[in-house]
């Protein structure tokens, strides 16, 4: 085998940037999904452990029963954040945002995290 046959790649992890600042955060939210059939909604509570514009990573309780797509409701904001699930590992999730976050709402979570840290 040649030479120039053999390639050699870097593990993805190495290789894969992030596409905006993470923020490491601990901010009570609720994770809302429908039910099927839209037979109501469920809800349960999570902690945001880190943020950025276009996703978040958080802790639940249990993911048994949690859909692979839900909203995300950031105690003290005012909107729900429509969310793509990435991974779960344990009780750990990450999802992408379906809807890009702009960085003023993003400031404000982080500034108000380190408010409530502060006390």
């Amino acid at each position: 085998m040649s030479r120039a046959a053999v390639q050699v790649s870097a593990p993805r992890a190495a290789t894969e940037e992030r596409n905006w600042e993470r923020f490491r955060v601990r901010r009570p939210a609720r994770l809302i999904a429908v039910r099927p059939c839209l037979a109501g909604m469920s809800i349960r509570s999570c902690q945001i452990t880190d943020i950025s514009q276009g996703g978040a990573g958080f802790s639940v309780h249990t993911t048994i029963g949690l859909p692979d797509h839900y909203y995300l409701n950031i105690l003290g904001l005012l909107t729900r954040v429509g969310c793509a699930e990435v991974y779960r590992n344990g009780n750990r999730v990450g999802v992408k945002f379906i809807d890009i976050l702009d960085e003023e709402t993003v400031r404000s979570i982080v500034r108000a995290d380190f408010a409530g840290a502060a006390k």
